[in-house]
């Protein structure tokens, strides 16, 4: 996933972006509240990690604002306000989840991999070039074409396309369609991308689904 922190005590941000990253994320940082609205403003977050309480603009506006603008990305609050009016308040401005310091790192990442598997907003249709998914129905056309897909090949359809255009490691497959947070030792993503490939690019005109050596994998639409 690609996610966002904005944490401004410097030992708390090394050691949730050094988590984050070991399980495969890739993680952009602020310690500045009105820097860390920029880069959530600029940028597409598949989860925003916030402080509360932070230098330049408290992490409750940067919330709001973002909320304000149209950005729909998750947002988990972690802050050393533990009352229930300030969950309360925390939520009510636009976040998802509350996490209180000190707090344990595996509990943070508990709930950023739970916030990252939730739909990105109230698309119910996601459509990249002439193929279209779903999410109500569980259908998947391409050009008008009926694709018949297993569970776990919709997942991985489903999780490319709202990650399209971007490069997908293993890793982060193993944890968003199958919930692995380690690696089985099997190739298992290998079979199922190959057979995805041959029910989505097999007989049209031009592949959606690429390889990238040494990478992982991405969906993106002709050119």
């Amino acid at each position: 996933m690609n996610i966002l922190v904005i944490e401004d005590d410097e030992d708390t941000q090394t050691q949730i972006v050094e988590a984050l990253s070991k399980q495969g994320h890739a993680v952009e940082c602020s310690v500045d509240g009105r820097r860390g609205l920029a880069l959530a403003d600029a940028g597409n977050y598949d989860v925003i990690v916030v402080d509360r309480m932070l230098p330049g603009l408290d992490g409750l506006s940067v919330v709001k604002l973002l909320r304000d603008r149209g950005k729909t990305s998750p947002v988990l609050f972690v802050t050393n306000l533990d009352g229930i009016d300030d969950r309360v308040e925390g939520l009510n401005a636009g976040g998802d989840d509350y996490l209180v310091k000190p707090f344990a790192m595996a509990e943070l990442l508990a709930r950023v991999h739970a916030l990252g598997r939730r739909p990105a907003g109230i698309e119910t249709v996601l459509r990249i070039g002439d193929l279209e998914l779903d999410l109500i129905r569980r259908e998947v056309a391409r050009e008008g074409r009926a694709i018949e897909l297993q569970p776990r090949e919709f997942k991985l359809l489903e999780c490319l396309m709202r990650h399209a255009g971007r490069v997908l490691t293993r890793t982060m497959l193993l944890e968003m369609v199958w919930d692995f947070h380690f690696d089985p030792k099997t190739n298992i993503v290998e079979t199922h991308v190959s057979r995805l490939r041959a029910k989505v690019d097999r007989g049209f005109e031009s592949e959606l689904i690429h390889t990238v050596r040494g990478s992982g994998y991405l969906l993106r639409a002709p050119a």
